[in-house]
């Protein structure tokens, strides 16, 4: 099976020298978060299939601290706690979204 690739331009925030080019540059990038995010929600909800105790119950805080320090790793500057906060509202919305919808 062949997975699709996301390449983005990563803009160095030092050579953005107006509002007009920034904004710019932060639309590209939400555009590209907003790709990976639902990538990531689609992967989550195979977890979720796959686990034997799903949903919000079967969140594993263990994982999700290894996560975050994964990529506090990567991302120095936004540190463990914002990271953290930032990936809790990524993991309820991916088990949110995940949740087989009730007809209204």
């Amino acid at each position: 099976m062949r997975v699709p690739e996301l390449r983005v331009p990563l803009p160095s925030a030092a050579a953005i020298t107006t509002l007009g080019d920034a904004r710019a540059a932060i639309d590209d990038l939400d555009a590209a978060l907003a790709t990976l995010l639902e990538h990531r929600a689609a992967v989550a909800a195979a977890v979720q299939r796959l686990k034997p105790v799903g949903g919000f119950a079967g969140r594993d805080p263990g994982r999700e601290r290894r996560i975050v320090e994964a990529m506090a790793a990567r991302a120095p500057s936004l540190g463990p706690d914002r990271l953290a906060r930032i990936m809790n509202a990524v993991i309820e919305a991916g088990l949110d979204a995940a949740e087989p919808r009730r007809p209204s």
